[in-house]
C-alpha cells in the first residue's frame, strides 16, 4: 500500500489554528490539545472523577446493547459495551445519517475513531472504545437523502429517496416504506457499473432494506456491517432509551436556559477578538433545543418568560417543559451548541473525532460547558483521504499529473494538453482572422460616419456580429479538434472525477458503494492499517 500525505486547505480558519497552534487565543477557548500527551492524562483523571456526574453506566451500556442487537452487533462490538459498563472511556465521532453511509468523509470519521482509540488504549493502558453517535434527531433531509456514484459512463449520478409526506420531523422518526427502500437499492443496482463485489454488495443492502423502517436504520446497517469487527459501538442520538438516559440534562438546559445563552454569546465574542467569525449564529432568545410539537421539530426561542416557535404562534412554561424533560424527554432534542454538552454528559468522552466544520462550531461552546461544571474533551480533527485507484494512478503518470495539479490547476493543465497538439494553430489562426476583419472595418468607420452620423453605429453592429460568426466557427473547430483526441480527454475527465469532483474532496462527494463495488472492503482494512494522526492530515492511498 503507497501512502503519501498532502496539505489540502483547511476552509475553516479557526480549525486551521486549532491544528497548527497558530494562535493561543484560539487554543484556550477549547483548553485542550490532541498533540499535548498530558492533555490526554488530565482528562482521562477527570472523567474517572466525574463519573458520578454523567448518565450511569450500566443503563448506557444495556442502551447500547439493545439498540445494536438490531443490527446484528458483533461480538467485538458487545466486548467493548461491556468495557463502557466497567467504565471504560470513549473516543466518539459521529455524523448525520446519510443515504448509502453518505460521503466518504463518514468512513473516515469511523476509521479516525477506531485508530485514535487503539493508540489511545496503548497509550493509557486502559481500554477506550471507539463510538459512532448517529445524529438521527436532525431534519434536514435533504442533507441525508441522496449519495453521489460514479456510472458507467464516466460521470456522476445522484441517487435520492424522496421525503414521505408528513411533519418535518426527525430522519430517525420518518418512516420509510419498503417500496421506497426497495426502489433506492434498485437505482444503485442500475448505475454502478457491473464489478467483481457488486453481486455481494447490492445483495446484503438489499437485506439491510428489507430490515430497515428509516434512513437512519439503513445507516446503522451499513456502519456496523462494515466496521463491526473493528468495535464500533453504534448509537442513534434520537434512541428512546438515549433519550431517557438525557432527561437530567435537558432539565438542567432548561433550568440554566439563560446562563448557557450567555456563555455561548462569550464565546462568539471571544472568537471575534481574536479576529475570527463564529461559524454558528449565537442569536439573541436561542433556547438552542428542540422540541417535538405534533411531529415537526421546533427550535425553541426565550421570550416575555416563556419559550416559543419561530413563528410565536405557541409558547410554553418553563414549568411545562420541565415537566416534560423529566417525564418524556423523547420530545426534546439538541442543536448544535447543545449537542457536544449532551454527548459529553451521557458518554465518558475522552475525545470527540471532529471535522472541520465541526471543529469550528465546538469553538463557541467552552464556555458552556464551564457554566454546567463539565469539561470539553479532547478534539481530535478527523483523518481524510483520497483513494488513488491503479487505473487513476497510471494515468496521472501518462499525463505527467501531479495530485496538486489535479486540485488546483486540472482545468488548465486539461487545456494546455490539448492546445499542445493543435499543429494546425487554431487559436492563432482565428486571433489572426478576427484581426484581419477589424483591419478591413477601419476605413469603413470612417467612410459611413462621413456619410451620416447614424451609420457609424450600423458598422460597429455589423462588425459585431461577423465577429460572432468566427467566434462560432473557432468554437465548432475547436471541438471538432477536441474529438480527434476524445479517449485521451476522458482518461484525463475520469482522473479529475475520481479524485476531485465537481471541483471538491472526493471524501465530500463520492459515495462508499462506488469503492465497494470495485474493490469490496479492502480499501477500509488499509485505511484502518494508516496510524492515527491525531491532528488529521490528509493522506494519499494508493489500492
Amino acid at each position: 500500500m503507497k501512502i503519501d500525505t498532502v496539505q489540502l486547505p483547511f476552509g475553516q480558519p479557526v480549525t486551521e489554528a486549532y491544528i497548527q497552534r497558530s494562535h493561543p487565543g484560539v487554543e484556550a477557548l477549547f483548553g485542550r490539545h490532541a498533540a499535548e500527551p498530558a492533555h490526554w492524562t488530565s482528562r482521562l483523571r477527570w472523567l474517572k472523577e466525574h463519573a458520578h456526574n454523567r448518565a450511569d453506566a450500566g443503563l448506557l451500556a444495556d442502551a447500547m446493547q439493545a439498540y445494536n442487537d438490531r443490527f446484528g452487533c458483533d461480538a467485538a462490538v458487545t466486548a467493548n459495551i461491556e468495557a463502557i459498563r466497567s467504565g471504560a472511556p470513549v473516543i466518539v465521532t459521529g455524523q448525520q445519517a446519510g443515504l448509502w453511509t453518505g460521503p466518504l468523509l463518514v468512513i473516515h470519521k469511523a476509521v479516525t475513531a477506531i485508530s485514535a482509540a487503539r493508540e489511545a488504549s496503548a497509550q493509557a493502558g486502559t481500554q477506550v472504545v471507539p463510538v459512532f453517535w448517529i445524529a438521527g434527531e436532525d431534519h434536514d433531509w435533504d442533507e441525508a437523502n441522496h449519495a453521489l456514484v460514479r456510472n458507467a459512463a464516466t460521470g456522476l449520478t445522484r441517487l435520492s429517496m424522496q421525503r414521505p409526506k408528513g411533519a418535518r420531523t426527525a430522519v430517525s422518526r420518518t418512516a420509510l416504506s419498503q417500496e421506497t427502500l426497495a426502489d433506492a437499492v434498485q437505482q444503485l443496482a442500475a448505475t454502478l457499473p457491473d464489478a467483481a463485489f457488486k453481486p455481494e454488495l447490492i445483495e446484503m443492502l438489499g437485506r439491510f432494506a428489507e430490515r430497515s423502517e428509516t434512513l437512519s436504520d439503513l445507516f446503522a446497517h451499513m456502519i456496523g456491517w462494515l466496521f463491526g469487527k473493528a468495535g464500533l459501538v453504534l448509537m442513534d442520538a434520537d434512541d428512546a432509551n438515549i433519550r431517557q438516559l438525557e432527561a437530567p440534562m435537558f432539565g438542567r438546559m432548561l433550568a440554566q436556559s439563560d446562563e448557557l445563552e450567555a456563555a455561548y454569546a462569550r464565546s462568539a465574542a471571544s472568537l471575534q477578538a481574536h479576529g475570527f467569525a463564529p461559524q454558528a449564529e449565537v442569536a439573541p432568545g436561542s433556547a438552542n433545543l428542540f422540541l417535538f410539537d405534533e411531529g415537526e421539530r421546533v427550535l425553541l426561542h426565550k421570550e416575555g418568560g416563556l419559550f416559543r416557535n419561530r413563528k410565536g404562534t405557541k409558547s410554553w412554561t418553563t414549568e411545562q417543559l420541565s415537566g416534560w424533560a423529566e417525564t418524556e424527554p423523547q420530545r426534546f432534542s439538541n442543536n448544535v451548541l447543545t449537542r457536544p454538552i449532551m454527548q459529553d454528559y451521557v458518554l465518558p468522552v475522552l475525545a470527540a473525532v471532529l471535522g472541520p466544520g465541526e471543529i469550528a462550531y465546538w469553538a463557541l461552546t467552552g464556555e458552556a460547558f464551564r457554566v454546567l461544571g463539565m469539561d470539553m474533551p479532547v478534539i481530535v480533527p478527523r483523518m481524510s483521504f483520497t483513494l488513488v485507484e491503479d487505473k487513476v494512478a497510471k494515468h496521472m503518470h501518462k499525463y505527467g499529473l501531479s495530485y496538486d495539479e489535479v486540485v488546483f490547476r486540472f482545468s488548465d493543465r486539461r487545456a494546455a494538453w490539448l492546445k499542445e497538439r493543435d499543429e494546425a494553430g487554431i487559436e492563432a489562426g482565428f486571433a489572426a482572422a478576427v484581426a484581419g476583419v477589424e483591419a478591413l472595418y477601419e476605413p469603413l468607420r470612417a467612410l459611413t460616419a462621413a456619410v451620416e452620423n447614424g451609420l457609424g453605429d450600423l458598422t460597429e453592429n455589423n462588425l459585431r456580429r461577423i465577429k460572432e460568426q468566427v467566434q462560432y466557427l473557432e468554437k465548432r473547430t475547436q471541438e471538432a479538434h477536441a474529438r480527434k483526441y476524445g479517449s485521451a480527454l476522458r482518461q484525463l475527465d475520469w482522473i479529475a472525477l475520481s479524485l476531485w469532483p465537481e471541483g471538491k474532496p472526493q471524501e465530500r462527494v463520492l459515495n462508499a458503494t462506488d469503492f465497494y463495488n470495485r474493490y469490496g472492503r479492502g480499501w477500509i482494512d488499509k485505511l484502518l492499517e494508516v496510524p492515527c494522526d491525531k491532528l488529521g492530515g490528509h493522506y494519499l492511498i494508493t489500492i
